[in-house]
């Protein structure tokens, strides 16, 4: 079995490692981490860089967890990589995290959970991180 998790080093990101981390112990599944970017930017503060991926490495090794840590900018955007790396490792279920968005910023921007929800040939949970009532 193969969970995958949307990852961003953000909070709505910590909180869906946070529960693909308890989904992947709770299932004996090996755990597939997706962080990845468009490349659209010189500074891109949504990938993980060298020691953020050290501390990543550390974190799953310590939850005794088979993994792998998919870094990409390959120029799709954050639903696209996901549903492609779910699909590739026929995971059975993709973890990701929600945050809060007006219905205009939903409409100009559109929704990456949603299309995922939407997409996804498997089932997805979604989490919001602690604070976020």
């Amino acid at each position: 079995m193969t969970i995958v998790v949307g990852y961003l080093p953000s909070p709505q990101g910590e909180a869906a490692l946070d529960q693909a981390i308890i989904e992947a112990q709770r299932a004996q599944a090996r755990l597939v981490v997706v962080n990845s970017s468009k490349g659209d930017a010189l500074v891109d503060d949504r990938l993980i860089d060298a020691r953020e991926f050290h501390l990543l490495e550390e974190q799953l090794t310590s939850a005794g967890l088979d993994f792998w840590i998919e870094r990409s900018t390959q120029g799709r955007d954050a639903a696209d990589e996901i549903l492609r790396v779910a699909q590739a490792q026929r995971a059975q279920l993709i973890v990701i995290g929600l945050r809060k968005r007006s219905t205009v910023g939903k409409f100009i921007m559109g929704s990456t959970a949603q299309r995922i929800l939407m997409q996804s040939g498997c089932p997805v949970l979604s989490v919001k991180a602690g604070n976020a009532w």
